[in-house]
């Protein structure tokens, strides 16, 4: 196989987590006194992190002041521990496509924008911590995806080099972020990219769930592989 490891996102490509965030999102409009947002609402605005989810959340006529977005942001991670993966669901395919990833010998890891106050407890709760051996929240570097700095930060704890990394993720952000790491990258088309259904154009692969990805990467090859 072309690839040394691989790095998964985390909401939308691993784990269904919308009704969690739904749910904190909820609670912390009704304790700060802002009308409710739908699930749908909450499932387009997820995608580059819990600031800008809180911040999409406000947002109406106008942006909310920078005072009001702290209270409501200190209000969500009140209340999203206390939810964080009460209602989340593993995705079909996820855990034996995380065997069959993990029994390939790759190294594996997780790349995320969710904080790691989260990410770590969410992971132990669902029971797929063990299948990592790197973990990039959302707070580990200076930049969220779609800046390249998780995906290279998990390559050079993995000692690899970004072009033998696989990235599997369900959004723009996975894409650009992959991209400008100089990781392939595949998408599943089942998350949550904003909205908006994923571009199979702007991937090396979309795949159907994690053990097509499997397959599909066994026979990749870039331009210095052919």
């Amino acid at each position: 196989m072309h690839f040394q490891s691989v790095t998964f996102d985390l909401d939308g490509t691993l784990l269904d987590t919308i009704a969690d965030l739904a749910e904190a999102c909820r609670l912390m409009l009704e304790e700060i006194g802002e009308p409710p947002r739908t699930p749908a609402e909450v499932h387009s605005f997820v995608g580059k992190g819990m600031a800008v989810l809180v911040e999409r959340c406000l947002t109406r006529d106008r942006a909310p002041t920078v005072e009001r977005l702290q209270t409501a942001i200190e209000a969500f991670k009140k209340h999203y521990v206390a939810v964080n993966g009460r209602f989340t669901q593993i995705y079909p395919g996820v855990t034996e496509g995380l065997q069959v990833w993990r029994d390939s010998g790759l190294k594996m890891g997780v790349v995320t924008n969710k904080p790691g106050m989260f990410t770590e407890a969410l992971l132990v709760h669902m029971g797929l911590a063990d299948y990592f051996d790197v973990i990039v929240s959302g707070d580990t570097t200076a930049h969220k995806k779609p800046h390249p700095e998780p995906i290279l930060h998990a390559c050079r704890l993995f000692g690899v080099a970004p072009g033998r990394n696989l990235h599997i993720g369900d959004s723009e952000n996975d894409i650009l972020a992959a991209r400008a790491a100089g990781s392939p990258t595949f998408c599943v088309p089942y998350g949550y990219n904003e909205g908006r259904p994923v571009d199979s154009a702007d991937c090396d692969a979309l795949v159907s769930d994690l053990l097509a990805a499997y397959r599909q990467a066994l026979t990749f090859k870039t331009s210095s592989d052919k």
